[in-house]
């Protein structure tokens, strides 16, 4: 018989927020944080690094690591929050700018949920503020009426902002931040007043120029960000860290069971084709290979690896074979058959039928 279902609506969850998920961390790191907190912040800049890049606390709290990478880029981001500037973290999917940008406003505000989807069909509203169509009718332009931006509350109560996918946003919308940005006011013209921003308020958004729909910046914008670019993994090695981690926390979080068997072979595979195709060359350099349309980028990696232990669970032995990563990989790679199709097949026959102890992948995949 099943054990019956919780009856707290929090363990259901299927994602906590940053703040929710390591609330222990902070609260340690926050009762042991000596260095000078800038005003608005719940940690010091050394604090929020540490956070980001794991340690371990004098009082034997363990710090989780939720950036690999070079230290210096969560430095220099965090430096730039700091300032009167905003943060714009640039790169290719799957390079962490999201998790980075949630874990510094978790860490920084002690909320992340300050967030702003950027859309293609997005308007002024979202990073102004909108109305209660009702209220208004009623009572005519009112404070009572008004409807606040994420924008707007965190200026109010001196927070960060979280703004995803800053390109996707068509220009003439995108220029509705330069006042905000430049002059730390909001403008509300119906009620001839304004919001003016409390220390501690600002902006980490995002980008990328990899996808299609992008909307290029103004340089009247472009100039009121710090930009810090986001690298993918220099090493086949860091890559792989990054995904069996990843990988086996969101296991956890879909109730899927440790593997039987250790997953590393599987996972440095996955890792090497990707890392390959993404790079047009193997990894030894002698060999250049055609790259498909997908980005293949880490975040992929993990979802193909996540897809593969579902498999394996559900439909299999429990332990992860070559077959479950086979059935997920051409979907990862393929995304348009007339292009991504033929560049796989080639890949096939020229590197994975050639290479020593990849022989169980091509039987399956030939």
């Amino acid at each position: 018989m099943p054990a019956p279902k919780t009856t707290d609506p929090t363990k259901n969850i299927l994602r906590a927020h940053a703040e929710d998920a390591y609330a222990d961390e902070l609260t340690a790191l926050a009762a042991q944080d000596e260095f000078t907190r800038p005003t608005g912040w719940n940690l010091s800049p050394r604090a929020v690094v540490t956070y980001l890049l794991g340690d371990t606390l004098a009082d034997g709290t363990v710090i989780t690591q939720k950036y690999f990478g070079d230290r210096r880029i969560i430095e220099v981001a965090v430096s730039s929050l700091v300032t009167d500037r905003a943060l714009l973290l640039v790169g290719v999917p799957g390079t962490a700018k999201t998790w980075v940008s949630e874990h510094l406003s978790a860490a920084i505000s002690g909320d992340s949920k300050l967030l702003v989807q950027g859309t293609a069909g997005m308007s002024e509203d979202a990073l102004r503020y909108g109305w209660n169509y009702a209220r208004l009718l009623a009572e005519g332009p009112s404070e009572g009426a008004m409807v606040p931006s994420p924008v707007m509350v965190g200026m109010q109560a001196g927070k960060l902002v979280r703004l995803e996918e800053l390109t996707r946003i068509p220009s003439d919308v995108q220029d509705a931040l330069i006042t905000v940005l430049s002059e730390k006011i909001l403008p509300i013209p119906e009620l001839n007043k304004e919001v003016q921003a409390v220390r501690g308020f600002n902006i980490i958004a995002t980008a990328n120029d990899r996808d299609k729909g992008v909307n290029e910046l103004s340089s009247a914008l472009r100039r009121r960000f710090n930009t810090v670019v986001m690298p993918l993994p220099a090493t086949l090695e860091e890559e792989v860290r990054i995904v069996t981690d990843r990988s086996a926390a969101a296991a956890a979080g879909m109730e899927l069971p440790p593997i039987k068997k250790d997953v590393a072979a599987e996972i440095t595979r996955l890792v090497t084709i990707f890392r390959e195709l993404r790079n047009g060359r193997t990894e030894d350099g002698r060999t250049q290979v055609k790259s498909p349309s997908s980005t293949l980028s880490t975040a992929e990696a993990i979802s193909v690896i996540n897809q593969s232990r579902a498999l394996s669970h559900h439909f299999g032995s429990g332990s992860l074979e070559p077959e479950h990563l086979a059935a997920s990989l051409t979907g990862a790679i393929v995304k348009d058959r007339g292009q991504d199709e033929p560049v796989w097949r080639e890949y096939l026959e020229v590197v994975v039928r050639q290479r020593k102890g990849w022989e169980d992948l091509w039987e399956i995949m030939k």
